[in-house]
């Protein structure tokens, strides 16, 4: 039996670092395509990548390219092209660019894999995934934007480090826009199944919404040039393995709603379940009045960069 075949369409920090989860979890062989320009550099981290196996053993094909051709038949696409934000820039900034790749991946994805199911990342996170569905002409279960995954990710993240308790024991989950109106449901999060609203004040849980928010823009102003990497990638990998291996994981992510939440024709942050079926099913329940006011608040904001991309 073959190897399942992931294309990463852009080879920078986060498709670098994709690549090397994919392998280091066997995921299957991996293809990583950016533009002529670059094709030497992803050449050379394909080669890179290559030469460390030996010393973990794993069994994963590595390539680098910039012909469309070599990531035909692809199963998992996972999609970072674009620039990324530079310090002062919103996600909206990045529109206009991002917005003109992503016509380009979509049109060429859908011409070489259109079975394939297709990760976004790029930014601003709901326009482009909502681009991509549009102009690919893909069915909404074959397309989702990695957006819940990371931010609930940074949200366990700063629970963990308030309580000084594991990361691995914190649960919870971020809804809505890949932005500042994000809207984390702090009531739902537990550590090891204890409500974290009795373990750490409301004033501290309120400040580590904000930050949660914000992290982002945080990690950009620490680098001075250029956004996160590491954590991005790992969280599209969560999603890429449970669709690879059918895990019906429950991962927030940006999925088409059909009237989930009171939500229709958008993708927006909600608890998604990925299997082997793509984007099976969203889970819904019950919000507060407050929380239903936080995710129309995200949901405008949605709208309105949706909007600027004109399809």
């Amino acid at each position: 039996m073959s190897r399942p075949k992931i294309s990463l369409i852009g080879g920078g920090q986060i498709g670098g670092n994709l690549a090397l989860l994919a392998a280091q979890k066997e995921l299957g062989d991996i293809v990583i395509f950016d533009i002529p320009k670059v094709e030497g550099m992803v050449k050379g981290k394909a080669l890179d990548l290559m030469q460390l196996r030996p010393h973990d053993g794993y069994d994963a094909n590595i390539t680098g390219t910039s012909d469309w051709n070599d990531v035909k038949d692809s199963d998992v696409f996972i999609i970072t092209a674009g620039i990324p934000r530079k310090p002062g820039m919103d996600r909206e900034d990045l529109l206009e660019i991002n917005l003109g790749i992503m016509k380009d991946v979509a049109a060429n994805i859908k011409k070489q894999a259109p079975q394939s199911f297709v990760i976004v990342i790029s930014n601003p996170l709901d326009a482009m995934v909502y681009a991509f569905y549009k102009v690919s002409g893909f069915p909404k279960n074959q397309v989702v934007g990695m957006a819940g995954a990371l931010d609930s990710a940074r949200f366990r993240t700063f629970i963990a480090m308030e309580t000084g308790l594991s990361v691995q024991d914190v649960t919870c989950m971020v809804l809505g826009g890949h932005g500042d109106t994000m809207v984390p449901i702090t009531r739902l999060a537990t550590v090891g199944g204890v409500p974290v609203t009795d373990l750490i004040s409301a004033e501290r849980l309120a400040e580590i919404e904000h930050r949660t928010r914000f992290a982002g823009g945080e990690i950009v102003k620490l680098f001075g040039n250029g956004s996160a990497f590491y954590a991005p990638a790992q969280s599209a990998i969560e999603m890429a393995e449970s669709y690879l291996r059918d895990k019906k994981r429950v991962i927030p992510c940006a999925s088409l709603c059909t009237g989930e939440f009171g939500i229709d024709g958008y993708f927006i942050g909600v608890p998604t379940v990925i299997g082997t079926g793509g984007v099976e099913k969203i889970l819904e329940f019950q919000l507060t009045d407050d929380e239903q006011v936080e995710l129309n608040n995200t949901l405008e904001v949605v709208k309105k960069t949706v909007k600027e991309t004109g399809l």
